[in-house]
């Protein structure tokens, strides 16, 4: 029998381990999972193959942001704005994350077999892109690129799980979440130009300063619409979907906006806040066009 001091402890450390990996930013991906579902079944997915998905997916992420905590558990400790987080001040250890990183792995690949015999087979690809982001940061600057599409694996996993196969069409979708992801991530590295030239950690900003970064971040972005416009030429949607685009739009030119101001507190809100709102968006804007058009 576990005692009441030993669940309290269980809590806790749960409740650690969620804030260290930013269970929150599960946002970023899932909604465009959610989306690829419903546009492949028209709205009418299992709910069988609608809990596998979303489970793979969200562990997916969690065990790639516990393996990162890991990872950059050096450069965190070195850099001021992080040395705060859980691995550098010791609330958490190595070992824990590695475990937690095992559980969430073994959670994605239980679903995986659960789905279809393509997503088994491309689970070596996902450890790959999920799990060498956190060294791209030591050698290229494109270390923003692959982040967007280790994410984009989110959507394309799920375009997979439902039709077992690959479509040329499930790369639009697929391709306007990686260079939104990737646009992000640039304005996100913007806190740590000074450090990452020190260090000597590739970023786009480090390599090509602020001013040359979000531009190169806002062409990202004029990327991601283009592609989030494209998708009624593929799939059955009219205007209520839409009216999503032109907001999402709205949101990101608006991320564009806040993060001119340079502050650190500006670039999360420009990089982090705005952009756990914009998939949310799509995904409401697709379900009503699918369900109520």
């Amino acid at each position: 029998m576990v005692s009441d001091t030993g669940v309290a402890k269980l809590g806790g450390k749960m409740r650690m381990l969620g804030d260290a990996v930013i269970i929150r930013h599960t946002l970023f991906s899932l909604p465009f999972a959610l989306v690829a579902i419903l546009l492949e079944t028209g709205g009418h997915p299992t709910l069988r193959s609608l809990v596998l998905i979303v489970l793979a997916a969200a562990s997916a992420r969690n065990a790639a942001n516990a393996l990162n905590r890991v990872i950059d558990a050096d450069i965190d400790a070195r850099n001021p704005r992080t040395s705060g987080r859980h691995v550098p001040t010791g609330k958490l250890s190595k070992k824990e994350l590695l475990v937690f990183s095992a559980i969430m792995g073994a959670i994605l690949v239980g679903s995986a077999a659960m789905l279809n015999w393509l997503c088994v087979a491309l689970l070596p690809v996902a450890a790959i892109l999920t799990g060498g982001y956190s060294y791209t940061k030591r050698f290229t600057w494109l270390c923003h690129f692959w982040l967007g599409v280790a994410c984009a694996a989110a959507p394309m996993g799920a375009f997979i799980a439902i039709g077992g196969r690959f479509e040329p069409r499930y790369f639009v979708l697929a391709g306007a979440v990686a260079l939104w992801v990737a646009g992000f991530d640039i304005l996100y590295a913007l806190q740590d130009i000074d450090f990452d030239r020190r260090a000597g950690i590739h970023s786009m900003p480090a390599r090509f300063g602020s001013t040359s970064a979000q531009g190169i971040s806002a062409l990202c972005h004029l990327g991601t619409v283009g592609g989030l416009a494209m998708l009624p030429l593929f799939w059955p949607l009219s205007w209520a979907y839409g009216i999503g685009v032109v907001a999402a739009a709205a949101l990101l030119i608006a991320e564009h906006v806040v993060v001119r101001d340079g502050s650190e507190r500006h670039v999360r809100i420009a990089s982090y806040s705005i952009n756990e709102v914009v998939p949310l968006v799509i995904l409401v804007a697709t379900a009503l066009d699918i369900y109520l058009l």
